[in-house]
């Protein structure tokens, strides 16, 4: 078993920014393949930034160059830097891997003020 716990969310102003962690523990062997996503009210949950499985960090478009993604394997745990925060940027964060399973955080509040 995976757990996944997700910290770091909050209220902001437009510009803003925050710094989320995701803190894995359990049978997971990297953290390579850690994912970010995000889901607003009424829409669909959707991918913001994740670790390949080598490792590298990818973004979605919406992000490039205001989130940074990192990572601290000996402590199992992923952050997102995300700077230039905007309203459309609110969101429930969740933090997810796929091992033998799905694997899903209970996710973390951002609330950027409109």
């Amino acid at each position: 078993q995976v757990q996944l716990v997700e910290s770091g969310g909050g209220l902001v102003q437009p510009g803003g920014s925050l710094t989320l962690s995701c803190v894995a523990s359990g049978s997971m062997y990297s953290i390579n393949g850690m994912t970010w996503y995000r889901q607003a009210p009424g829409k669909q949950r959707e991918l913001v930034a994740g670790l390949t499985r080598d490792g590298s960090p990818t973004y979605s478009d919406f992000v490039k160059g205001r989130f940074t993604l990192s990572g601290d394997s000996p402590k199992k745990t992923v952050y997102l830097q995300m700077n230039n925060l905007k309203p459309e940027d609110t969101a429930v964060y969740y933090c997810y891997w796929r091992g033998l399973y799905d694997y899903w955080g209970q996710g973390t509040l951002v609330n950027v003020l409109s």
